[in-house]
């Protein structure tokens, strides 16, 4: 990739065959590196591993936890 202009460009003209589209902006903000996040904080985040190397590294946020 050339620049961040042109990755948030090519992210922002994502489309979809059944028309999602996407909105993409560069944040320049800086944020503290080094924060530790517990293992309970972390058990109460309801990730749910991807097909694709879901074990590894792609995960996503389900935002409505189960009611066990």
């Amino acid at each position: 990739m050339i620049s961040h202009e042109v990755i948030v460009n090519l992210i922002g003209h994502t489309t979809t065959d059944t028309g999602l589209t996407i909105q993409a902006e560069l944040d320049e903000n800086t944020y503290p590196t080094g924060i530790k996040v517990s293992d309970e904080d972390l058990k109460r985040v309801n990730l749910l591993p991807a097909r694709f190397h879901g074990k590894d590294c792609n995960y996503a946020i389900n935002s409505q936890q189960s009611r066990n």
